[in-house]
């Protein structure tokens, strides 16, 4: 039975506990230990900036050709905080509570409660490495609301703030790099890990340009590679964000936890058609001041500026009077499906519902105009005033919807509809971070741990940084203290050289099968699969269908797919195929976690077990668990279960009404 190594003691003093009896390796010692870590994001980038200033020898891995671009760039929104500058009411435990509740009590309360410890932490951190975080008028940091909560602790900056958090860390992560502690390998793909004795020893790695694979020994091996979000093919990720790195870890015997918990995100510009490879979220800030809503008349054809208030359905309002615009995701995106299904979607597509503006510009303008005298305003000057304050908080990314669009959203209401996001499975790690592999670890979205089945918004940010800057710093140590002994292992130990050909004999079966079609097109079908059957509704009969149509499709690639270029040259063809094998298996595996979860819970939602008004339905009795899948072979798994205990935030129906 894995163990997820939780710490005994009070919820609340676990983490203090473990710091506080964790083994430490010392500095003279730290020098001599090598650490890989794969990926450059968020949680990468944060994890070897700390790893190197500690003194371990480091060397990162990214696909980009920098740092900068890894995709926790598009995070857009904010970062949560439990520092209460608002004092509304926010403490270390509300924090706790709403992400396990956001999560629909589908995650380990112990990393949760973590996660909200340190969340303070994170924001003074990079205050100090310069981040342009909004302020107030006053000069404190500026805090917003986001769904799921009922206080405002989302620190941003502007609507670009993994951008700037991405930034912070990159810069901590060049000065490692240019004192010798880092060393970084961009336009390099991790292809395999490599493992000595049954711990992780190292990885295989593709040189990109020049199609070189290589060999580096680590004491311990990092995942930080983001999520698979792409195995949908639409999605908001970057194109370039894959699985393969979190699957060669799974396939060398490392837990996959909760597949099947895909987060669809409820704010996003709708599909246009058939050409588009993928979907551009517009941030879930903009539900803070926005209202979503559709015409009362089904298949309304007017503008939106044509239906008068009285015809408007403000169905989040209307439906769940509490929270509003700002329940969580999940609930916000299955509600908007159930309005567009219903016949009252907008648009040419009829996939889509308005996202609001008006009444913020007039209140804002409203403000304005009482702070700078002006009496008895005309419409026109509150509308100037309260355009500019919505400018300000919000301008990129209205800015981004008209390129987009060719509309401009301070005059129409943006139209939007849910796409798919982030994703809540990933790597089974325990409470140290660690696999369960011994020495490989995988940080930020690549693991499963702190968001159940729903991730609230401007927690991932949260979790990334935290994961790199304040739990792994800790946690690798307690491993590591054990390995200071074990001398780097010469990469012509047997296990690199078997390593290295499983790779090479698999590049050059992908690149001979001299089929007919390109790895694009088999991605775009898998996408369809996915979506249609296990996307933001699943059913039983939908999920057998789609278990048998991957496998259908995963033997039609390995004979009918087309690689052009050479495997020894710069050849993105190849590194597609690599990647889309990946996600065929991943699509299949995820099917086969949704069908064995037999509820609905967060962003799982089962058509057969939902409440009388079309909620979510939990079983808790038979539930209450992380499914860590072990893999066994071709289309083979095996269903471990951690058992989710619950001391302090005990398990009750979601309600955000």
């Amino acid at each position: 039975m894995f163990n997820s190594n939780i710490p005994e003691g009070p919820l609340e003093k676990k983490w203090e506990e473990y710091k506080g009896h964790v083994k430490l390796v010392n500095p003279a010692n730290k020098r001599s230990i090598e650490i890989i870590i794969i990926g450059t994001g968020l949680a990468g980038a944060s994890a070897a900036a700390s790893l190197g200033e500690l003194g371990y020898k480091v060397k990162t891995f990214c696909f980009q050709d920098s740092p900068r671009r890894a995709h926790s760039i598009a995070a857009q929104g904010g970062i949560n905080a439990a520092k209460n500058y608002q004092n509304d009411g926010d403490s270390v435990f509300r924090l706790f509570y709403d992400t396990i509740k956001g999560g629909d009590y589908r995650a380990r309360e112990a990393n949760v409660h973590r996660l909200a410890e340190v969340s303070a932490s994170i924001i003074d951190q990079c205050v100090a490495q310069g981040v342009p975080f909004a302020r107030e008028y006053g000069g404190l940091l500026s805090n917003r609301s986001f769904g799921g909560t009922q206080v405002q602790r989302t620190f941003y900056a502007a609507g670009q703030t993994g951008q700037q958090l991405l930034i912070g860390a990159y810069q901590s992560l060049e000065r490692q790099i240019a004192l010798g502690n880092v060393e970084n390998y961009s336009r390099h793909e991790m292809l395999e890990i490599v493992k000595i004795d049954g711990k992780a020893r190292g990885i295989i790695a593709r040189n990109l340009i020049t199609g070189e694979l290589e060999r580096h020994f680590g004491h311990a091996v990092l995942i930080c590679s983001g999520g698979y979000g792409n195995v949908f093919y639409l999605s908001t990720n970057a194109m370039g964000s894959n699985v393969t790195a979190a699957w060669k870890a799974h396939k060398q015997g490392a837990y996959f936890g909760n597949p099947c918990f895909t987060q669809i995100h409820p704010t996003c510009i709708p599909v246009t058609g058939d050409h588009q490879s993928k979907l551009t979220l517009m941030s879930e800030s903009l539900r803070n001041d926005g209202r979503i809503w559709v015409p009362k008349k089904q298949n309304d054809t007017r503008k939106p500026n044509e239906i008068p208030e009285e015809e408007r359905d403000y169905y989040l309002e209307r439906r769940y009077p509490a929270f509003g615009n700002l329940v969580p995701r999940d609930v916000a995106s299955r509600a908007a499906k159930e309005r567009c299904d219903a016949g009252y979607g907008v648009g040419s597509s009829k996939q889509a519902v308005y996202l609001d503006y008006e009444s913020a510009i007039e209140r804002y303008g409203k403000i304005e105009c009482r702070k700078h005298g002006i009496d008895q305003p005309s419409a026109a000057v509150i509308r100037e005033h309260g355009v500019a304050v919505v400018k300000e908080k919000y301008g990129n990314l209205f800015d981004m919807y008209a390129k987009i669009t060719g509309e401009d959203p301070y005059s129409v209401p943006m139209r939007i509809y849910p796409a798919v996001h982030y994703t809540m499975g990933g790597l089974w790690v325990d409470y140290e971070l660690m696999t369960s592999v011994p020495g490989l670890y995988s940080l930020g979205e690549a693991n499963f741990s702190d968001h159940g089945a729903n991730r609230l918004g401007a927690s991932a940010l949260m979790q990334g940084l935290a994961d790199g800057y304040f739990v792994i710093p800790y946690t690798i140590g307690n491993y590591l203290a054990n390995e200071i002994r074990t001398k780097p292992i010469p990469t012509s130990d047997p296990a690199f050289v078997a390593a290295e050909k499983a790779v090479a004999d698999r590049l050059s079966t992908l690149k001979n099968i001299n089929g007919s079609q390109s790895p694009e097109s088999f991605h775009k079908r898998l996408g369809k699969i996915m979506w249609d059957k296990c996307g933001m509704a699943r059913n039983e009969a939908g999920l057998k269908e789609a278990i048998e149509e991957i496998r259908a499709l995963k033997a039609e690639f390995w004979r009918d797919l087309r690689v052009t270029g050479d495997i020894n040259e710069f050849n993105p063809e190849l590194d597609k195929a690599g990647r889309v094998a990946d996600f065929i298996e991943l699509g299949e595996l995820m099917c086969q976690d949704a069908l064995q979860r037999r509820e609905s819970c967060g962003g799982h939602f089962r058509e057969e077990m939902q409440t009388p008004d079309g909620e979510a339905q939990r079983d808790d009795e038979n539930f209450s668990f992380v499914a860590a899948w072990e893999y066994k072979g071709d289309s083979q798994w095996e269903l471990h279960k951690e058992k989710l205990e619950f001391e302090v935030a005990h398990p009750t129906q979601r309600s955000y009404k």
